[in-house]
């Protein structure tokens, strides 16, 4: 590790961190409790969209063009640069109970607007 000082970098010798005990427990942070399967099981449970896409066989881009959503957001999504807001969680959670229905009324719809 190098810190820099006024005469230039100069490297920190730091001794190596040891290895916990066998049975060690670390100390309770109140600001950061133990996941317990009470608190586990009351979290919201969104699709991962990496993990969808890959379920279905689908590159991003057939993946964003299927479901009509922007490339880039979904980009943004499975690369932890954003998060998906609520309504997209909500339609995440759609396309996973039925991705083939999903697809197939949002082609539908496309059918009908480009014959208006």
């Amino acid at each position: 590790m190098m810190r820099k000082t006024d005469s230039g970098w100069e490297e920190i010798f730091r001794e190596p961190l040891s290895p916990p005990e066998p049975n060690f427990i670390p100390a309770y942070d109140p600001e950061n409790p133990p996941l317990t399967d009470e608190i586990a099981a009351g979290r919201k449970k969104v699709p991962r969209t990496r993990t969808l896409r890959r379920q279905m066989s689908l590159t991003q881009e057939e993946f964003a063009a299927r479901y009509q959503i922007p490339i880039g957001t979904l980009r943004d999504w499975e690369q932890h640069r954003s998060e998906p807001d609520a309504p997209a969680r909500a339609y995440l959670k759609v396309i996973a109970a039925d991705p083939e229905g999903v697809a197939e009324k949002l082609g539908r719809e496309m059918e009908v607007a480009a014959a208006k």
